[in-house]
């Protein structure tokens, strides 16, 4: 049975490498659709998780993945040797940078070892980790064809289809945000597309793996210049005795030729503070200097600076300073509403208020306890007010709904807010962002 057969039947079994924010959700919709699905992932912690049926990340309801489990049409396991049963890999391994900001791809080449080490004919393999443009045909494409010994198009099919994952987004998931894909030949895009057809609705293919490589780096370098541009207003309305959130609200309003972005404490998640990187670096290896993406990456970086900068402000207003200031941060998960740490700039903050002598401690629904340095901190009940009075200041990092914001208000002597959560609000404690 041709390749286009089984996935017309449903009859092909896909295979998941990574079972983080990405993989799982996507083998989740597989499984959905009835497709047999085998995840793959180091963690023996997910795979025990995800055989038993439970969801470790919010996107991924406990109860559809645990009836899929039941069904048998989801498995988890750590077992690479079984690649040789997949019909159809989906390479959703983690993309991060080196400290030189380098591109680190030794991830996505550790899973091409393994899938050159067992190899099943016929094969379609998709990367779907963010990578700079050329990736796919450089670095995969010639381990995959083994010198020559295996042709492509013909012994196995290889494309690039960029994750376009939000987590903690209500609106918008895997089925109803279009897919990208590219392949090496036409057949191997025709291919991808089938696939990835038979659970999202809208596929869009593109010419080669170099421009779906390169149309995931542009829509997040796209924020991150944004969000760049916006945060130095930011900085910029202190000096000008203007409120920026105010000013974005009502340019907002121009139904053309505009589109709102906000100021924060600075960028998390793995994509916007990371993939920019990936094109400067590509663009400077062809002599072109990224001067956008350079001075957003400086501007973006600066602003958990600009927090402590503000925090110290509202101390010296009250005739405090930082060192030995008791401070509480108020979420630090990269985003609202979801159990995820990666690039926070929570993180950034904490540790500069740490240098600078104040006494930390954190809240967050999301994360009962943090490892801090060599030990562990413990996330501060804010439904208890005996235990807040003890704070000089909170500064609010992270907008999660749960929080009773309002409640917040008359506990503290002192509140920076970097995520405009007391819009409209006018109260002696609050400092802006």
């Amino acid at each position: 049975m041709s390749l286009d057969q089984k996935i017309g039947s449903r009859e092909a079994v896909v295979g998941i490498m990574g079972c983080g924010y990405v993989g799982l959700p996507l083998a989740l919709e597989f499984a959905k659709k009835n497709f047999h699905v085998l995840a793959f992932d180091l963690d023996n912690d997910r795979i025990a998780q995800i055989n038993s049926g439970m969801s470790y990340i919010p996107d991924v309801p406990t109860s559809e993945l645990s009836e899929c489990v039941r069904k048998g049409l989801l498995e988890a396991t750590s077992d690479f040797s079984r690649l040789k049963e997949v019909d159809t890999v989906s390479i959703c391994v983690p993309t991060p940078l080196r400290k030189t900001k380098d591109p680190d791809i030794s991830y996505i080449m550790q899973a091409v070892e393994n899938l050159v080490s067992y190899r099943k004919s016929g094969q379609l393999i998709i990367l779907e980790s963010t990578t700079y443009p050329g990736t796919t045909r450089e670095m995969m494409l010639p381990a995959l064809e083994g010198g020559g010994r295996f042709k492509v198009g013909e012994d196995f099919h290889l494309a690039f289809s960029p994750e376009r994952v939000d987590p903690g987004n209500p609106k918008y998931n895997i089925v109803n945000t279009p897919k990208v894909v590219g392949g090496i030949t036409p057949d191997c895009t025709r291919l991808a597309s089938m696939l990835y057809g038979a659970i999202v609705e809208t596929v869009i293919p593109v010419s080669s793996t170099e421009s779906a490589e390169m149309v995931k780096l542009l829509e997040n370098t796209f924020r991150s210049v944004n969000i760049g541009l916006v945060n130095e207003l930011a900085l910029m309305s202190h000096n000008l005795n203007v409120n920026i959130w105010e000013i974005i609200d009502a340019a907002a309003s121009k139904p053309f030729g505009f589109m709102p972005f906000y100021p924060g404490p600075g960028l998390g998640g793995h994509c916007i503070p990371i993939d920019p990187h990936y094109l400067s670096w590509k663009a400077r290896q062809t002599g072109f200097e990224a001067r956008f993406i350079e001075l957003a990456g400086v501007v973006n970086s600066f602003m958990p600076h600009h927090v402590v900068n503000r925090v110290v402000y509202a101390l010296n207003n009250h005739s405090k300073c930082l060192k030995g200031a008791r401070v509480l941060v108020v979420g630090v998960a990269y985003k609202k509403d979801v159990n995820d740490l990666r690039e926070s700039p929570a993180l950034d903050v904490m540790a500069l208020l740490e240098k600078s002598g104040a006494i930390l401690s954190y809240s967050d629904p999301y994360f009962p306890s943090l490892k801090w340095g060599n030990g562990t901190l413990d996330s501060v009940e804010l439904s208890k007010p005996e235990m807040l009075k003890e704070f000089d200041l909170a500064v609010v990092i992270t907008n999660h709904s749960q929080i009773d914001y309002k409640m917040l208000l008359g506990q503290f002597p002192l509140i920076v807010d970097t995520r405009n959560v007391y819009k409209n609000v006018s109260h002696p404690s609050l400092v802006s962002l």
